[in-house]
C-alpha cells in the first residue's frame, strides 16, 4: 500500500498538472489580434493594459514601425493581408488603404462622440481618429546660446543662413510627421506640381538641413541631446522630452502647423472580425480617449484631453486645413518629387 504522504504527493502532482493544463487551455482560448501600429513604443503598454481591462480574453500582438514603413508594409501585403487591425497609424495612410479597398467599414459603439472632422465621412466609416499629433519645433536653448543662434518664430525663419547645418527633420517617405510637414507647407504656399511656393520654401530649408531622419521623434531627441539646435518634430515627443528635463523650448510656427490623426481601422479579410470590432469599440471609447489625452492635446472626442504644460491653449486653431483623400491621391507624386530634390541628406538605414 502507498503511504499517506506518498498519496498526498501524487495527488498534489496530479492537481498541479491539471492546473497547468487548465492554464494552457485558458491561454490557448485567448484570441490573438495582429495589430499594425506606428504608435510610440512608450505608449503601447498603457493602451494594451487599458483594453485588456475590458477584454482580458483578447491578446494584442503589435507590429510597430514608423508611419511610412507601416504604410508600405500594408500596401505590399495587399494581396496576402496579415494584419487584423491598424491602430495609431496616420489617417492620411488609412485613406490610402481605403482607396485600395483594404479596410472593413465599421461604426464603433462610440462613433457619435467623435468629432466629424476627425473621422471618415462615409457611413459606416472605414476609419476613425483617436487623437491629433502636430508639428512642433524642438529648440535647444543651451546650444543656441553658445552658438548665437536666435529662437525661430516662423517656418521661414529656418531658411535664414544662421541655421545652416543646425536643422534636422523627418523624411516624409518614412515618417508620418515628415509627410504632414511637407503637405502643410504645400497647403500654405502652393504645390503646382513641384513649382509652387511650398517647394521653393523646402529648397531654402534644405540648404540648412543637416539630416533627414526616418523617425518623427528622432529630430527632437537629437535637439534635446544638443547634437543639433533645431529638431522639427511633434508635440508629444517635444513635451515628453521637456518634461524629462531636456533644455528645449517648444516652438509652434506662426504660419500654421501640419498635423495628422492617429487613427484606427479594421483590415478587410480578418478572420477575427468580432475581436477586431471589440478593439475598435474600445479605441473609440472615453476610457481610451482619456489615455490618449495624457499624450496629446487634442483627442477625437472633444473636451477629454487635459491641457499639456508646454502646448498653447489655442493649439487646435493653429492647425492647417486638411484633406486626407487629396493626400492619398497625391502621396506618390509628392514623395517622388521630394525624394528627387532632397533625399541625398537622408540618414542611412
Amino acid at each position: 500500500m502507498l503511504s499517506f504522504a506518498r498519496c498526498s504527493a501524487i495527488t498534489k502532482a496530479l492537481l498541479a498538472a491539471g492546473l497547468l493544463a487548465a492554464g494552457g487551455l485558458a491561454s490557448a482560448q485567448k484570441t490573438q489580434l495582429l495589430v499594425y501600429t506606428a504608435l510610440e513604443t512608450d505608449q503601447l503598454k498603457a493602451y494594451q493594459e487599458g483594453f485588456n481591462k475590458s477584454h482580458p480574453d483578447i491578446e494584442i500582438k503589435w507590429v510597430r514601425d514608423s508611419t511610412g514603413v507601416i504604410t508600405a508594409k500594408l500596401l505590399a501585403e495587399k494581396g496576402n493581408p496579415q494584419a487584423d487591425a491598424v491602430m495609431g497609424v496616420a489617417a492620411s495612410s488609412l485613406a490610402l488603404m481605403d482607396k485600395n479597398g483594404m479596410l472593413q467599414p465599421y461604426a464603433p459603439l462610440n462613433l457619435d462622440a467623435i468629432m466629424s472632422q476627425y473621422r471618415d465621412k462615409k457611413n459606416p466609416p472605414a476609419w476613425f481618429g483617436m487623437d491629433v499629433w502636430g508639428a512642433t519645433i524642438c529648440f535647444n536653448t543651451v546650444e543656441a546660446q553658445k552658438r548665437g543662434i536666435p529662437k525661430p518664430e516662423t517656418w521661414k525663419d529656418l531658411t535664414k543662413p544662421v541655421y545652416k547645418g543646425q536643422v534636422v527633420m523627418p523624411n516624409p517617405a518614412s515618417s508620418g510627421t515628415g509627410f504632414f510637414d511637407v503637405t502643410a507647407w504645400l497647403t500654405l504656399w502652393g504645390d503646382d506640381n513641384g513649382k509652387g511656393g511650398g517647394w521653393k520654401f523646402m529648397d531654402g530649408l534644405h540648404e540648412n538641413i543637416a539630416q533627414y531622419t526616418h523617425s518623427g521623434s528622432k529630430p527632437c531627441n537629437m535637439a534635446a541631446s544638443g547634437e543639433f539646435v533645431v529638431g522639427i518634430s511633434f508635440e508629444y515627443r517635444a513635451n515628453s522630452n521637456k518634461a524629462k528635463g531636456a533644455p528645449i523650448d517648444l516652438v509652434f510656427p506662426k504660419e500654421g502647423l501640419g498635423w495628422d490623426l492617429e487613427a484606427f481601422a479594421i483590415h478587410k479579410g480578418t478572420k477575427k472580425l468580432d475581436a477586431a470590432k471589440k478593439l475598435a469599440d474600445w479605441a473609440s471609447s472615453k476610457d481610451a480617449m482619456l489615455l490618449y489625452g495624457k499624450n496629446f492635446a487634442i483627442t477625437a472626442q472633444p473636451g477629454v484631453a487635459a491641457p499639456l504644460a508646454n502646448v498653447p491653449k489655442d493649439y487646435e486653431s493653429r492647425l492647417v486645413k486638411k484633406d486626407f483623400y487629396w493626400e492619398a491621391d497625391n502621396r506618390d507624386r509628392i514623395l517622388a518629387e521630394w525624394t528627387k530634390r532632397y533625399n541625398a541628406k537622408s540618414e542611412k538605414r
